[in-house]
């Protein structure tokens, strides 16, 4: 019998199958998001490959396998996958398989049987390991960006650290875990890198230490830049760039740039800009980083809900960006501080978030004073909050 021809006729049906199954498996959480091309990625070339070698006399003929899911194992990286979710992938995928095949192989001869067997296993096997290999060189090219960064930001931060003593005890507690995390995980990755095997077990275990690095070194990074940046503006470094600004688009490209956070979250993000200024003269950079914050910690904060970002013109030659959100609020008490550096708002039933510098909103306060504005919040504990950020219309030196 030929198996080939029969799994030919089956692969949109096995792909449908495969994609429908990957999107309700909860443990593949960073599909959610993904369109029906981007699950699907590289996935057919996979499906013909296997085509191609069931057709073979040879049962170790698997010559013919394309590079199909090295691709997909780099995409994956950039997707943001985890590597438990891409072994999740490739399980899924082989249970479609054979359950499109189960009645056919039953067809066919003991020794059909087993060789068709041995060879989809093969090639699914060969699949996760090109997969695999892809995804860890993307996640070290990664790691060394990320190095390269820490490298360069070291002796600014080694500078500024000196320079402010106030907040060197609770500066040096923040960058504590997460650097101790990369110092740890980074030389266990690396002796086991010394007595590397081919195994698929070791190459997944090195995989999830390479993740801790990453993400405990982006946690890390995120605080170093957000100190760079407050002590630039301390330093009085921040030099502003006038320019007519589209700020409905600026808003719109924030909004799409964050949207998954939102997404993860099931948030309604709405955005009214149909009142706001035409073109006013701002820094449009500068202008991005505060709603970029803005929305972000709105995000952040809330677990259920809409985030409700409006633009519009005021009287008197102002207009405003208000940033509203149903998240957790801010106690009376803490609305006088929320702007200082390093403060976040925690209770005991309510910690601060192990994401959280402290930084954000105290860089929004003083970008907005940058930019001859001024901020003003309005909260109320577990309703939510709205941050407004008031500009002249016309910028005076």
């Amino acid at each position: 019998m030929d198996f080939s021809q029969l799994l030919a006729e089956k692969t949109d049906i096995i792909l449908d199958k495969w994609i429908l199954a990957v999107r309700e498996d909860r443990r593949i959480e960073s599909a959610d998001e993904l369109s029906y091309t981007s699950v699907k990625d590289h996935i057919p070339d996979v499906l013909k490959a296997m085509v191609t070698v069931l057709s073979k006399s040879q049962d170790n003929d698997i010559q013919s396998m394309v590079n199909a899911s090295f691709q997909h194992g780099a995409i994956r990286a950039e997707q943001g996958f985890d590597p438990a979710e891409i072994a999740r992938e490739y399980h899924l995928l082989r249970t479609v398989i054979f359950d499109a095949l189960q009645a056919d192989l039953l067809e066919g001869t003991p020794v059909e049987i087993i060789r068709s067997m041995r060879l989809i296993d093969a090639i699914v096997d060969e699949a996760i390991a090109r997969c695999f290999k892809s995804y860890v060189e993307e996640r070290l090219r990664e790691l060394k960006q990320l190095q390269l960064s820490l490298t360069l930001h070291n002796e600014e931060l080694t500078r500024l650290i000196s320079a402010n003593q106030e907040y060197l005890s609770q500066l040096a507690h923040e960058l504590k875990h997460p650097l101790t995390s990369i110092i740890g995980y980074s030389d266990l990755f690396l002796r086991q890198q010394r007595r590397k095997t081919d195994e698929i077990k070791d190459n997944y275990t090195n995989l999830e230490h390479i993740e801790r690095v990453l993400r405990n070194g982006r946690q890390l990074l995120h605080l170093i830049n957000d100190v760079l940046e407050l002590s630039r503006y301390e330093a009085g470094q921040i030099k502003i760039q006038l320019a007519p600004t589209n700020v409905h688009e600026l808003i719109d490209n924030i909004c799409e740039m964050l949207e998954p956070l939102g997404a993860g979250k099931n948030l309604q993000i709405v955005v009214d800009c149909d009142r706001a200024p035409e073109k006013p003269l701002t820094d449009s950079f500068q202008l991005q980083q505060i709603v970029t914050n803005l929305i972000s910690n709105a995000i952040r904060y809330t677990e259920s809900g809409t985030v409700i970002i409006m633009c519009q013109v005021l009287e008197k030659q102002r207009w405003a960006i208000a940033v509203s959100d149903t998240g957790v609020g801010i106690a009376p008490e803490n609305q006088a501080q929320i702007f200082e550096p390093y403060f976040r708002v925690s209770s005991s039933d309510r910690p601060y978030l192990p994401d959280s510098t402290g930084l954000g909103l105290a860089i929004v306060s003083r970008l907005v004073k940058l930019l001859r504005g001024e901020i003003n919040l309005v909260s109320q504990v577990d309703v939510g909050s709205t941050f407004t950020a008031i500009f002249p219309l016309e910028f005076e030196f």
